[in-house]
C-alpha cells in the first residue's frame, strides 16, 4: 500500500500546529493570570508601609525630644544675654508641647492605653508608672510657666535665670523619661498583644490622631518643630556634629 506524499505532509503539518498550539495556549493564558498579580504587585509596592503602635509612639517622642533640645539650646543665652532670647519661638515650642506631647501623647495614648497595661507586670512597672504621671503632671506645670513668662513676646531680666534653671531640670527629667519609656515600658506594653492586635491598635491609634487635629498630627508637628528650630538657627544638623577629642 502506498501513502500519498501530499497527504503525509499534510498530517506532519497537522501534528507540528497541534503541538505548538498546545504549548501557546497555557503561555497564553499564564501571561493573562500574570497581569492581575503584576498589577496588585504594583499596588502594594506602591502603598506606604502601615507604622505600627509602638513606632508610632517613639517617634512622636523624636518631635517631643526636638521640643527639648530648643530649650536646651537657650538656656546659655538665658542667663547671658536674655534680651536676645527668641520668646515667641519658645511660645511656640511649649504650644507644640502642650498639644502634641502633653494633650495627645501622654494623655490620650500613654495615661489611657499603655499605663493600665503596663501596671499588670508587677509591683515594680506600677512604681515606674506612678513616677512617670507625676512626671507628667510636672511637666504641665512647667509648659503653663514657659507660656505665661513669654506671652508677652519678651523675657525679663527677672525671669531669665530662673527660667534657665527650669529647663535645665526639665530636659533632664524628660531625657530620662522617655529614655525609661521607650527601653522599660512600651517593650512591656507590647507583650500583652498579639500581632493582629497590635495592628488594631496601631489603627484606633491613628483614629484618635485625627480626630484632634483633623490630619496627620504628626507630620504637621514634625514641620512645626522644624520651623523653629531653622528661625532659631540650629535647623541644620551637622551642625550639632561633636569635635574630635583631644590628642593624647
Amino acid at each position: 500500500m502506498t501513502f500519498d506524499p501530499t497527504r503525509r505532509n499534510l498530517v506532519r503539518n497537522s501534528i507540528a500546529w497541534g503541538s505548538a498550539a498546545a504549548i501557546a495556549l497555557p503561555l497564553i493564558g499564564q501571561s493573562f493570570a500574570e497581569e492581575p498579580k503584576k498589577e496588585e504587585s504594583k499596588k502594594t509596592e506602591d502603598k506606604e508601609p502601615e507604622v505600627t503602635a509602638t513606632e508610632d509612639l517613639m517617634r512622636e517622642h523624636g518631635v517631643i525630644r526636638r521640643g527639648l533640645l530648643v530649650y536646651y539650646e537657650v538656656i546659655s543665652q538665658l542667663r547671658q544675654q536674655p534680651s536676645k532670647v527668641n520668646a515667641a519661638a519658645l511660645q511656640q515650642t511649649a504650644k507644640l508641647f502642650r498639644t502634641f506631647g502633653e494633650d495627645y501623647h501622654e494623655r490620650m495614648l500613654e495615661e489611657q492605653h499603655i499605663f493600665p497595661m503596663v501596671r499588670k507586670h508587677g509591683p515594680e512597672f506600677q512604681k515606674y508608672v506612678d513616677t512617670l504621671t507625676e512626671q507628667h503632671n510636672r511637666g504641665r506645670e512647667i509648659t503653663d510657666y514657659v507660656l505665661a513668662v513669654t506671652k508677652g513676646g519678651k523675657i525679663s531680666s527677672v525671669n531669665a535665670k530662673p527660667m534657665a534653671s527650669v529647663f535645665e531640670s526639665f530636659v533632664l527629667m524628660y531625657e530620662n523619661h522617655a529614655a525609661r519609656e521607650d527601653t522599660i515600658v512600651f517593650p512591656a506594653w507590647k507583650k500583652n498583644f498579639s500581632d493582629k492586635q497590635l495592628d488594631d491598635i496601631s489603627d484606633q491609634f491613628e483614629e484618635i490622631e485625627h480626630k484632634m487635629f483633623g490630619k496627620d498630627g504628626f507630620d504637621d508637628a514634625e514641620k512645626k518643630i522644624s520651623s523653629i528650630e531653622m528661625e532659631l538657627g540650629f535647623g541644620d544638623l551637622a551642625k550639632f556634629t561633636a569635635p574630635s577629642p583631644p590628642k593624647l
